[in-house]
């Protein structure tokens, strides 16, 4: 959308920024570079399947008040059982350092409030919301893991909102340094209350030192009038590695934006997500790999099955540029459609400057198998639960690579639940 139409249709929106930007250098800065770029429309490509706009507005969404939040904070802390973790909560936006519950040993890894270097953040800031994000943020974190350390518990992020009280606007950042053979788990959910509608932005930046690890697991399940876009970027240093799963059950719209940049020899990455909609509900995954240097690999398969009248959005682009010779990379998309009106758009795309790798990409789209419902009906199974049974088959292959049993048997049981079948 051009910065006129910004500008004449939202004009409410632009007020509401600029009283956020206010006389702050680096919100003005990326304020100016938003009206530039605009606000992406239908006539976006990389946004023409997720209209944030339209879905904020059909929420009750009042953009006039983009850049403001109700105070409400009865949001309670949810549990994962059997997980021990670091918790960092952020509620309505906001750092609370009385709800999250931080005892990590400062060998380990050592966290300070992302004010105090509000410049981290710049991988992200093409992405329009990126950019939102960047005039819009109400706080971040930044956790450095210090070179040869190890992270001894998984560290979960949550991001609770309470909409009793009216509209939540959340807008947050988090910066993650992983220096040379160090290791970290990360954990992010999303949870809110309330009735009214919720529209979160989150903008994040990783860097994987050489030979570093790092685990991500981002859970979607906020059921309610939640308009989310979050904005990943995860670079990798020589011989590091980096596994990633997102699940998606619920929310209004959701779009996630996963880019990586594989910057050293020898690494190795593994991307994996699920979605499972239902409902109106709309997920967007966009992801970007991006092979910069010679002889890595990466695997990327992403799973939908959709229902109701659920829309499912995959954009894969794998880059292999000139120097990324011996690169072998892999993308796999695969949807399931479980009724007449839920709908999903793919869109795998490989582009290759090197002329000695192994890449490959595909995806498809389709129903349940026949043949195989017919087997487990014939067998006196009931064809909710043989339908229960080759759905759990079809998704948990993309959440078995996650390590931490805690979480992926607290997976397990969301999918398992989604499914109506508790195996």
């Amino acid at each position: 959308m051009a910065a006129a139409a910004m500008t004449n249709d939202l004009a409410p929106a632009l007020a509401a920024l600029q009283r956020a930007a206010g006389q702050d250098a680096p919100r003005a800065d990326a304020l100016r570079k938003l009206v530039d770029v605009g606000l992406p429309g239908a006539k976006s490509e990389e946004y023409k399947f997720t209209p944030v706009w339209r879905s904020l507005l059909r929420s009750g969404f009042e953009v006039s008040k983009l850049g403001e939040s109700n105070g409400a904070t009865q949001v309670a802390v949810p549990v994962i059982n059997q997980l021990d973790a670091h918790t960092l909560v952020f509620v309505n936006g906001k750092f609370d350092a009385v709800k999250s519950n931080w005892s990590c040993p400062a060998d380990e890894a050592v966290l300070q409030p992302l004010a105090s270097a509000p410049t981290a953040i710049k991988s992200q800031l093409k992405d329009p919301f990126a950019l939102l994000n960047a005039v819009l943020w109400t706080d971040g974190l930044m956790l450095h893991v210090p070179a040869g350390s190890q992270v001894s518990k998984p560290i979960l992020v949550l991001h609770l909102h309470d909409a009793s009280a009216g509209q939540v606007s959340a807008h947050t950042r988090l910066v993650v340094k992983v220096d040379a053979h160090a290791s970290v788990e990360l954990m992010e959910r999303s949870v809110s209350t309330g009735t009214n509608s919720v529209f979160q932005t989150l903008t994040e930046e990783i860097d994987v030192g050489e030979q570093g690890t790092f685990s991500y697991v981002k859970i979607q399940n906020d059921p309610g009038r939640v308009v989310q876009v979050n904005n990943t970027h995860i670079r990798q240093a020589e011989a590091s590695r980096v596994d990633t799963f997102t699940l998606t059950l619920s929310g209004e719209l959701v779009r996630n934006n996963l880019t990586i940049a594989i910057n050293g020899e020898k690494c190795e990455s593994h991307f994996h997500g699920l979605y499972l909609l239902d409902g109106n509900t709309l997920a967007d995954n966009h992801t970007v790999v991006d092979h910069l240097q010679p002889h890595s690999f990466s695997n990327e398969m992403y799973k939908g099955v959709m229902d109701g009248q659920s829309r499912g959005v995959f954009n894969g682009k794998i880059f292999v540029r000139p120097d990324a010779q011996k690169t072998n990379a892999f993308q796999s998309n695969r949807n399931i459609l479980l009724s007449d009106t839920a709908t999903v758009n793919t869109k795998p795309q490989l582009e290759i400057w090197a002329d000695d790798v192994k890449c490959s990409h595909g995806c498809t789209s389709g129903q349940l198998d026949e043949e195989a419902m017919f087997y487990l009906q014939s067998r006196g199974i009931a064809k909710a639960t043989a339908q229960a049974m080759l759905l759990y088959a079809f998704a948990a292959e993309t959440f078995q690579t996650v390590h931490n049993e805690a979480v992926r048997t607290f997976i397990d049981q969301l999918v398992a639940q989604r499914l109506h079948k508790d195996f």
